[in-house]
């Protein structure tokens, strides 16, 4: 069965960085475009970013949402099967737990199936 497992996350304070993991099994991880979305206590899933296959004709074309761009990069090792989310200059804000998605195309909102989550808490 599919499997998309977290890891990474903990407790950091503004201005750090923290590389977050996905280990895929279960599936062909190489064919599918990937997210990173996240949610803090309170609110809804938030669409953090979204890789595509190696092999799609623009590349794996990242994209990010506004409140991570230039701060946050999302990457994938297909021979690892695992997806990655650097992030850098983690603000308060960035506080929730990031879950990794398996997506059915690049364009696709549904976030599902995802993992467990990793939780990410940036505080002083």
């Amino acid at each position: 069965q599919v499997q998309l497992v977290e890891s990474g996350g903990g407790l950091v304070q503004p201005g750090a960085s923290l590389k977050l993991s996905c280990a895929a099994s279960g599936f062909t991880f190489s064919i599918y475009p990937m997210a990173w979305v996240r949610q803090s206590p309170g609110e809804g899933l938030e669409w953090v970013s979204t890789i595509d296959t190696s092999d799609s004709n623009e590349g794996t074309n990242p994209r990010y949402a506004d409140s991570v761009k230039g701060r946050f990069t999302i990457s994938r090792d297909d021979a690892k099967n695992t997806l990655y989310l650097q992030m850098n200059s983690l603000a308060p804000e960035d506080t929730a737990v990031y879950y990794c998605a398996r997506l059915g195309a690049y364009w696709s909102k549904i976030y599902h199936p995802r993992g467990q989550g990793t939780q990410v808490t940036v505080s002083s």
